[in-house]
């Protein structure tokens, strides 16, 4: 595959970095824009690319504000802006798409959200849903309810006290303390996200990953929970939009399934018309990452071959 990297202004300006991977020698069939997780990197979503372009796939995918060769420098990981740093990255999300739309004028586009990513890409179809052609959820969940509320108080007080740069050991425990209680002596902190020790190991030793990120981070991505829970923008969601969802059903960000299982509910209790849903059986949080990757990233390409072949039918009627 080919490999290009370049820059665009962000929706206040900052610059956000892009990696755009092409097919060789494949006419391609359609363009898949990533939305990565917290507290990672693109780059990590190579090998996804890698097959994607084999099956005639070009990909985006920038390094969200915070994250990555668009913080530059370890001391802007985990800070998104001033203020409503959440709803800038669904905006920068926005702003890719229309580049990718504007470079490949004839190609169906598609958004792969994972984690943070994937609650921003819920947010994405509130907003720019006719912009997409289908949306695929990884790592993802539905509503949270209340715990968002106590999650603000939290936030709140932390702010007061220590200012939006501060790095809270207390905030991150409690969004992320309990995710490797599900597993028996994990070997790291970061067991959760796969059953694959070199995956977590990797992980671990590249120093963008696994950050302490800010209260600012924090007190930004609950609002943006909070958005989508809002009933007028639930509203918003479009019906005629393929939506299909993944994960593992170990995955505690999606309440090892229960959540996951409650989003899909969520959509077809709305009317949307094609939702679909995977889990897989011990599974963790990075389903790309894990020990059967082939396997869910052949799921991934079957969907979206058999969405694209639908789009191509009802063009053609």
């Amino acid at each position: 595959m080919k490999c290009e990297e370049f820059y665009f202004k962000g929706s206040d300006n900052l610059d956000i970095h892009v990696y755009k991977w092409e097919p060789k020698n494949i006419n391609p069939i359609g363009c898949i824009q990533i939305a990565h997780g917290m507290s990672e990197t693109a780059i990590r979503y190579e090998y996804f690319a890698k097959i994607l372009t084999e099956n005639g796939y070009i990909v985006y995918i920038n390094d969200h504000r915070g994250h990555g060769k668009t913080a530059k420098v370890i001391e802007n990981v985990g800070y998104l802006a001033d203020k409503n740093g959440f709803t800038y990255l669904v905006d920068d999300i926005k702003i890719l798409t229309d580049i990718i739309k504007q470079e490949n004028k004839h190609l169906p586009i598609y958004l792969f959200g994972h984690s943070m990513g994937s609650f921003a890409s819920q947010r994405y179809i509130m907003k720019y849903s006719e912009k997409i052609n289908g949306l695929i959820l990884s790592g993802s969940n539905g509503k949270h309810g209340f715990i968002l509320d106590i999650a603000q108080k939290v936030i709140k007080y932390e702010i007061k006290k220590n200012g939006r740069n501060h790095r809270s050991k207390i905030l991150d425990n409690l969004i992320f303390g309990g995710n490797n209680k599900g597993f028996k002596s994990p070997r790291t902190d970061f067991d959760w996200l796969s059953r694959d020790e070199k995956e977590v190991d990797k992980y671990i030793e590249d120093p963008f990953c696994g950050v302490l990120f800010t209260c600012g981070f924090f007190e930004d991505f609950i609002n943006g929970l909070k958005e989508l829970e809002d009933k007028e923008n639930i509203k918003k969601i479009p019906l005629d939009l393929p939506i299909h969802i993944m994960s593992g059903d170990k995955d505690p960000v999606g309440k090892n399934g229960k959540g996951v299982l409650r989003l899909e509910r969520q959509y077809k209790n709305l009317g949307v018309k094609d939702v679909s849903c995977k889990l897989y059986k011990d599974g963790r949080h990075e389903m790309l990452n894990e020990i059967n990757k082939d396997e869910v990233i052949k799921d991934i390409i079957d969907w979206l071959n058999e969405s694209n072949k639908l789009k191509l039918e009802a063009i053609s009627k």
